[in-house]
């Protein structure tokens, strides 16, 4: 069990039980259903394993302390719990640091790595209005964060408040102490040593997200790592766009570590 942590993370499973291991790590203020079309897609040839990170979903509480890499050693875990092969690690946001925290702790573990909603900065000042809204309006603020996940156009649909709704009506489930506890983890900053993740990175941004200019800062830190634009999709750019984030993660995979062998004979179309 990691330290900090009360406990092993939820993760729900799916895919073939010999298929390679995809192991996903979800944002700010979602839980691991922010991976639903990925789950649903790519467990045609993986075995999914995505987490709740604590304070959301069902996942147990952080404690105050609580670091980076307690919550990469407890992804860690669940992705143990599946098999001891190669694992690619996918994660958004909060998640996107989560799996490369991973990386270091086990790179033997580490067949590659894809992020979105990620970027790098020493400071992140930018997160202390989220701890603000929280502490001002508790587990209620998490509707009005998870539209802002999403591109303005995206947020003024029909689907975008179907999803906001569908995390915020699990509300009783979370836990704004240990949503705080990661923040205080997040907002220190990212370490220097992402320059030695030494696994083959796919950056994934939304062209409509505040983060990415920081982006291309993360890329230019990483010794091995591509950047892909999603043209007008913002933060959680694989809900808004998942042929465009599927396609691209397929076709990195298949270049940089190779695809099961099914995997490339159907590959998604591009629309």
């Amino acid at each position: 069990m990691a330290s900090n942590i009360d406990g092993a993370l939820y993760r729900e499973v799916t895919g073939p039980d010999a298929a390679p291991l995809m192991v996903f790590v979800h944002p700010n203020p979602m839980d691991n259903a922010a991976w639903m079309y990925q789950l649903a897609h790519l467990s045609t040839w993986y075995r999914c394993v995505a987490v709740d990170l604590p304070g959301y979903g069902r996942s147990p509480r952080a404690r105050q302390g609580v670091t980076l890499s307690d919550l990469a050693e407890a992804c860690w875990d669940a992705a143990a719990a599946e098999g001891d092969d190669p694992v690619v690690l996918v994660g958004c946001s909060v998640g996107a640091n989560v799996v490369l925290h991973m990386q270091p702790l086990f790179p033997e573990r580490t067949a590659a790595v894809v992020v979105s909603g990620a970027g790098y900065a020493t400071e992140k000042p930018h997160l202390q209005r989220h701890i603000d809204a929280y502490r001002r309006d508790g587990v209620e603020y998490r509707h009005a964060y998870a539209l802002q996940d999403f591109s303005p156009d995206f947020r003024a649909t029909p689907l975008a408040e179907w999803m906001a709704g569908l995390w915020t009506e699990r509300n009783q489930a979370a836990d704004v102490p240990s949503i705080l506890a990661m923040f205080d983890a997040l907002i220190q900053g990212d370490p220097p040593w992402f320059a030695d993740v030494q696994a083959p990175v796919l950056i994934l941004t939304g062209s409509e997200d505040s983060a990415h200019q920081r982006a291309f800062a993360l890329r230019d830190m990483l010794p091995d790592a591509e950047l892909v634009t999603l043209v007008g999709a913002g933060h959680a750019c694989q809900l808004e766009q998942p042929w465009e984030f599927d396609r691209h993660l397929l076709d990195f995979l298949d270049r940089r570590v190779g695809l099961p062998n099914i995997a490339r004979q159907v590959q998604p179309a591009r629309h």
